[in-house]
């Protein structure tokens, strides 16, 4: 799995479930401990919703209380395909594209 679609694949897991562990994470992705660090941490820059709280019984990676999330993200095809037909475009259809791909692209 290339490291867009476990992110992706990562912040689906979290909304669901609303907490796991960094260990069980690398488990369940098959990686290692700190490429999950990694990915929460570039997760985080754009999900004010991820906590990372450290802690030997109490740590992990939460979804904060009170956040509910029924986005859904786009996956590096649709990505692809969008960028491609907005490069065809111009003026307010190539505007409406790069807003799509902004909000909806991780």
């Amino acid at each position: 799995m290339i490291q867009i679609d476990r992110r992706a694949a990562i912040l689906d897991v979290l909304h669901q479930r609303k907490y796991d562990t960094m260990r069980n994470l690398a488990h369940e992705f098959g990686v290692s401990r700190q490429t999950i660090q990694k990915d929460i941490t570039a997760l985080s820059l754009d999900h004010p919703e991820i906590d990372v709280r450290s802690g030997r019984h109490q740590g992990g990676v939460f979804i904060k209380d009170g956040f509910r999330s029924d986005r859904r993200y786009l996956n590096p095809g649709e990505v692809e395909l969008l960028e491609r037909l907005r490069d065809r475009e111009s003026g307010k259809d190539r505007q409406t594209l790069d807003g799509i791909l902004r909000r909806l692209a991780i």
